[in-house]
């Protein structure tokens, strides 16, 4: 986690709620290097969400109509479960 753009990205999932930042970092941490160009842009994306939004999102309480983010957030909801 060295490089600048995964630094940047560290700073984005700082929230200020642990939910959120332990869902945003465990899937920086675990997930982001394996996950396919796709992916890492929803994830890019999703760290753009208001707060509300995105817990919503997380938690599957809202879907969005995009299918790169609903799966994304799916994958951060089933890292965060174990």
């Amino acid at each position: 986690m060295t490089s600048p753009e995964k630094r940047r990205l560290v700073w984005h999932c700082r929230r200020g709620t642990r939910e959120l930042d332990t869902m945003l970092e465990r899937f920086l941490t675990h997930r982001y290097d394996q996950a396919d160009e796709d992916c890492r842009k929803a994830f890019e994306r999703l760290l753009e969400l208001p707060d509300p939004e995105l817990h919503d999102v997380l938690s599957g309480a809202v879907a969005v109509n995009d299918p790169a983010i609903e799966k994304t957030a799916r994958i951060i909801r089933e890292r965060f479960r174990d």
